[in-house]
């Protein structure tokens, strides 16, 4: 028998405070969640729990659930925490997810929590993605000020936008769906 993923989301230590127990001294946990943020949850994640050590493993969204849905039969994570909405809703289709309410979800916007009950999975960010111009560089190379994001497909800013790749970004992605 295969263990399911638990999907934690909201206050990394209070959702872990009050909703798994763990054998083990040592949590795996597969996120998407920025680097620099990840010693901070696991700081107060410590505070109520100093016996339990967090070994994370960070990526990309596309990373985190290509290497999900390549260990679905011999799962290596207890924790997937701070994976975008869609790569969740897959890994509830493949029947990936331990349902889970932390406390409170009742008081979350709904758009924000999964349908089921209890949820599969429960949203921790709301993210918008925008188009940034350097205006410094675009000056030093002549470039005008894009008015729309069409005007990024123009002959003039042909190698000089950039952007993460959706295949393996959440981000990417995002942008990529918005446009469409």
């Amino acid at each position: 028998m295969t263990r399911k993923l638990t999907l934690i989301a909201g206050v990394f230590a209070a959702a872990l405070n009050s909703s798994v127990a763990f054998a083990a001294t040592e949590l795996t946990v597969y996120t998407a969640v920025e680097a620099e943020d990840l010693k901070r949850y696991a700081e107060m994640f410590n505070k109520d729990h100093p016996d339990i050590t967090i070994n994370w493993v960070r990526d990309s969204t596309g990373v985190v659930t290509a290497k999900l849905l390549a260990e679905k039969n011999n799962p290596q994570a207890d924790v997937v925490w701070g994976l975008a909405a869609t790569s969740l809703l897959l890994l509830k289709t493949e029947g990936m997810l331990e349902p889970y309410a932390p406390a409170g979800v009742e008081k979350l916007d709904p758009k924000f929590v999964d349908k089921s009950n209890p949820p599969a999975w429960v949203g921790m960010d709301a993210w918008v993605a925008s188009v940034c111009v350097n205006t410094v560089e675009a000056e030093k190379l002549g470039l005008p000020m894009p008015a729309s994001w069409k005007d990024l497909t123009k002959e003039v800013y042909k190698g000089h936008v950039v952007m993460p790749n959706p295949a393996s970004s959440g981000t990417g992605f995002l942008d990529v769906s918005s446009w469409l």
